[in-house]
């Protein structure tokens, strides 16, 4: 196999330099020597760990110990209230890594979900943070959440992900090149910097999983919470990201994580080991001293038994052990001494005494107390960053992009054979009537459903972003309004133009946009239905709610073809709260509106006088200026909507008090 090029970097003098490594440079721990993906033994990695002296000296962060009392939590479900932790406490400090294990069920991720401060609601108990009550504005700008069901952004490469959380995460903490040279220095430790030009949806589960990592790392946080970070990942996989969080905690973070059943030789890497089991804490202290805790017990765990099956295998089998070692430990109160552990490789955890913790966290305090700043960066470059990486996106999803302008061709060419030169033809107005009718069901079907069927996917990922504090929802939510602009405008025109002058219409410019208007703003009306749908529902039920609430509204908005002049006061007032109503309006009055006659091929054409025809369908006295404050009255209430679903979409608790009223609605009946 070929060398790799290799890297060096005089952390001492910030610079990077290229090329091949002298005598000197091999027994310089300041120079990352190559590494194929192969070689990633536990002791290349704790060397690799040396190199992140520029992350911590430019993006300062104070060490993080967590303390937790008395914690309970129950959720309400149509059989009643049901108990996922009962008091448990705990301690985690930094300098350790600490694995949370236990059966399915026992309540590991309901406690790093509280830790995180990702679940608030019912929770009792006390949580301090270095001696302080947990303040939760500070608390997560000081730690981050790596999720179980983790996702990267795609279609953009491992380099520009990283230079978007750092432009976000760090904002004007540190310049343009100090952030390259953090970006570099965190890719080269975590093995990334030979893919960093490869695209995040190209990486094996290992990389993405350390690419992960690699993202909240770039503002440096001293605690990182990660729900089974081992999940779908091979043997040597899940080795490698174990010792890989070694080593970053070595260097003073506080490492929370969640993990099913890790092997033998796993599970000896872990600093400290938090046994849940039925929402009681079983045990917590040093992975070593977990099978003497369990003899005093009275299960002796065999010698060539790994302890991690044993003691799952004990809390499952014997029903009264959950209740027996959690007595013994104290629910968690009392903390098994750290005094057996050894750190491979002749480097011992960053582990702080409570003088200095409080001091350096005290300082931090007063810092950001000081900055009074949410978010790193305003809401202005949060709102550029990421109009400016959704372009990006957009325009690489080249596949997309040729569907949608293949669908838009297919169905403008269809239209305009359909309904071809009629738009001047007074024996067929009511055709041309249609033809309206046809593109505004077009605009509708098209712009609802695509946001419908993808933007659930695009919440999982936001999920992640906004937790961490990557950015406000405002921000975000700005950005994905602005960037599907340019793609719906562009590709509306092109249906648009090959419609209008297939089917015959006048060609006269105001007419014309007039007429388009009509169309571009019904598309942006129905993406914003189609964003509410798709923000309060999955897929599968975003598919069947769109075109359910679709379809009445188009009833009503065609109500009154051909008995105009007789609608119905209280059917008006109901075809006025379909937003498709004012969009055909738009589109009738730009055709039919201070027109000459239509050409009539027989001796008598009823509807060649255009006032005819509007007044049939019941738009005589309308006005073209009110269907356009109509149609963006409508847009507003459709984003309004579907700002607040996304938000309460994005807060756990919320969630499940819906979930909890409906199926109580539902019982009740």
């Amino acid at each position: 196999m070929s060398s790799v090029p290799l890297y060096r970097r005089a952390i001492a003098g910030a610079a990077l330099a290229h090329g091949t490594p002298t005598a000197a440079d091999q027994n310089n721990p300041l120079v990352i020597q190559p590494c194929q993906e192969n070689q990633w033994t536990p002791a290349a990695l704790e060397r690799a760990g040396s190199t992140l002296k520029a992350l911590n000296r430019m993006a300062k962060r104070p060490p993080v110990h967590i303390l937790f009392e008395d914690i309970a939590f129950a959720v309400s479900s149509h059989k009643g209230e049901r108990r996922l932790l009962h008091n448990v406490s705990g301690e985690f400090r930094s300098g350790e890594v600490t694995c949370i294990l236990g059966p399915s069920g026992a309540g590991k991720s309901t406690l790093l979900n509280i830790l995180a401060g990702y679940t608030s609601n019912g929770v009792t108990g006390r949580i301090t943070v270095n001696g302080h009550n947990r303040d939760m504005r500070l608390f997560k700008k000081l730690s981050s959440y790596i999720m179980q069901d983790d996702m990267l952004q795609p279609r953009l490469t491992v380099l520009e992900l990283m230079g978007v959380a750092a432009n976000l995460k760090l904002g004007q903490e540190l310049g343009g090149a100090e952030k390259q040279l953090i970006i570099e220095e965190i890719l080269q430790t975590l093995g990334l910097w030979e893919h960093k030009h490869t695209r995040s949806e190209h990486l094996s589960g290992g990389q993405s999983k350390r690419l992960s990592v690699a993202l909240e790392l770039v503002n440096n946080p001293p605690i990182i919470f990660l729900d089974e970070p081992t999940t779908g990942l091979d043997v040597v996989s899940i080795r490698h990201l174990v010792v890989l969080l070694r080593l970053l905690s070595r260097q003073g973070r506080t490492i929370v994580c969640t993990v099913h059943q890790p092997s033998a030789s796993l599970f000896a890497l872990f600093d400290r080991v938090y046994v849940l089991a039925r929402g009681l804490c079983c045990y917590q202290g040093a992975a070593p001293l977990l099978v003497p805790y369990l003899a005093e017990a009275g299960h002796v765990c065999p010698t060539t038994h790994n302890p991690a099956d044993f003691v799952l295998e004990t809390l499952l089998n014997d029903i009264e052990a959950p209740a027996q070692l959690s007595e013994l430990c104290q629910n968690g109160k009392l903390c098994r001494k750290l005094d057996r552990i050894t750190a491979r490789g002749g480097r011992k955890p960053v582990l702080h005494s409570d003088e200095s913790i409080q001091r350096i966290f005290g300082e931090h305090v007063a810092k950001e107390q000081m900055q009074k700043m949410e978010f790193p960066t305003t809401f202005l470059t949060q709102f550029l960053i990421l109009t400016k990486r959704m372009f990006l996106q957009t325009t690489r999803n080249s596949v997309s992009l040729w569907i949608q302008l293949l669908h838009h061709l297919l169905s403008a060419f269809l239209l305009g054979s359909i309904f071809f030169l009629v738009g001047n033809d007074a024996n067929a107005p009511i055709v041309n009537f249609k033809f309206c009718l046809s593109c505004l069901v077009f605009f509708m079907y098209t712009y609802i459903m695509i946001p419908v069927l993808l933007f659930p996917t695009e919440v999982r990922l936001l999920r992640r972003e906004y937790f961490n504090r990557y950015y406000s929802l405002k921000a975000y939510y700005a950005a994905l309004t602005f960037s599907s602009f340019p793609v719906m405008i562009i590709l509306g025109l092109v249906f648009l133009v090959i419609s209008y002058l297939m089917s015959g219409q006048l060609l006269e410019w105001d007419r014309f946009v007039l007429f388009s208007i009509s169309g571009i703003l019904t598309a942006v009306c129905s993406e914003g239905l189609g964003l509410a749908v798709g923000s309060a529902f999955s897929v599968t039920n975003g598919s069947i709610v769109g075109p359910a609430i679709a379809a009445p509204l188009l009833a009503l908005c065609c109500y009154g073809m051909g008995f105009g002049p007789y609608i119905e006061a209280s059917m008006k007032f109901l075809m006025s709260a379909s937003y498709l109503r004012y969009g055909l309006s738009g589109f009738s009055l730009a055709l039919y509106e201070n027109r000459p006659y239509m050409e009539c091929n027989d001796d008598f054409c009823l509807y060649a006088n255009p006032k005819l025809i509007l007044r049939d369908v019941g738009m005589s006295n309308e006005s073209y200026y009110i269907q356009v404050i109509g149609l963006l009255a409508f847009t507003f209430v459709h984003r309004l909507i579907a700002y607040f679903a996304l938000r309460y979409r994005l807060t756990t608790e919320f969630s499940n008090k819906f979930m909890t009223y409906i199926s109580k609605f539902l019982k009740h009946r």
